[in-house]
């Protein structure tokens, strides 16, 4: 009964949300998992109770699980919970009124503007191939002016690419749609790209290769048709090492933070900054405010007449 259960809530999660499939695998792995717990107490997801959901939490602390997966834990449960009440697959929801764990606010890793000097440096010496530096760099830059998810840069379909545009338009997370300015570095690199990809696409077709051009950005012959998100931190990962930074300091998240810590440090609003980050609510976007403590320090020994 709970594999139906399960399925129904995940189908009501991608129609009604348009949950991404990463989405739907997680939220399937945490409930098998909680699943797994109430068997294993003679319990299931139709008879378990308030201490019952407690008692799993309590042994996801004592197992060591940091607060951030088990408050993703607790989510999953919850969200199921929610939806067996509403539709009707049972008389209560157990996990309605379950706090969460308390989780520190972590502040997020960047880098400096010129370690982001020296990425983009590095991007068009790292690549086989003249194709590969091209498409890396065109990577590097779009990152880097637009503070893209990984998954929204490399799914990009190329149609958003044509004709030289000033602006990217992105369907981020939720299905929210938004504009984001191209800078002119940007911008030079994603024509280059852009002839390069063409070039080598219109020669799959002529040889029998595939069938038609790829509708993507950045295409691949893989399952997704585009490169992956793990095939574009790898190559984060070699564009770090020619920059002589510490790869495992790098990713595609650092280049997003840096985006964002950047633009707040040089005077941009908070609320400019939700939009390009396409962030739904700006309590989000407010972590970036520790950027500034150290300027507003600098600024107030500088300006202030008791200073």
């Amino acid at each position: 009964m709970e594999a139906l259960w399960f399925g129904a809530f995940l189908e009501a999660l991608q129609a009604e949300r348009d949950a991404a499939p990463r989405t739907l695998e997680s939220y399937a792995r945490d409930l098998r998992d909680f699943a797994d717990h109430l068997s294993r107490h003679n319990m299931t997801v139709e008879t378990a109770d308030r201490p019952a959901i407690e008692s799993y939490l309590a042994g996801l602390e004592a197992a060591g699980l940091k607060p951030a997966t088990r408050a993703r834990r607790l989510s999953a449960i919850k969200g199921f919970y929610r939806f067996a009440f509403t539709d009707g697959l049972r008389t209560d929801d157990p996990a309605a009124l379950i706090p969460g764990p308390k989780q520190g606010r972590r502040l997020p890793k960047t880098l400096t503007e010129a370690d982001v000097d020296a990425l983009l440096s590095a991007a068009t010496r790292t690549g086989r191939t003249f194709s590969e530096r091209a498409r890396n760099t065109c990577l590097m830059e779009l990152l880097y002016a637009t503070g893209l998810r990984a998954t929204e840069l490399v799914s990009l379909p190329v149609a958003a690419a044509r004709g030289d545009p000033r602006m990217l338009f992105v369907r981020g997370k939720g299905g929210r749609e938004r504009m984001v300015p191209l800078s002119d570095p940007a911008r030079m690199a994603l024509q280059g790209w852009l002839e390069t990809r063409d070039q080598a696409e219109a020669a799959l077709v002529a040889d029998g290769g595939q069938a038609a051009a790829s509708a993507f950005l950045f295409p691949s012959r893989g399952k997704t048709g585009h490169l992956t998100r793990v095939q574009f931190y790898q190559v984060i990962k070699r564009i770090a090492v020619e920059a002589r930074l510490d790869p495992q300091a790098i990713s595609p998240h650092t280049l997003r933070h840096a985006f964002a810590t950047h633009l707040l440090a040089n005077g941009a609003d908070l609320r400019v900054i939700q939009a390009l980050l396409g962030h739904a609510d700006v309590a989000t976007t407010e972590i970036y405010t520790h950027v500034l403590q150290d300027r507003l320090k600098q600024i107030v020994m500088e300006h202030h007449p008791l200073a």
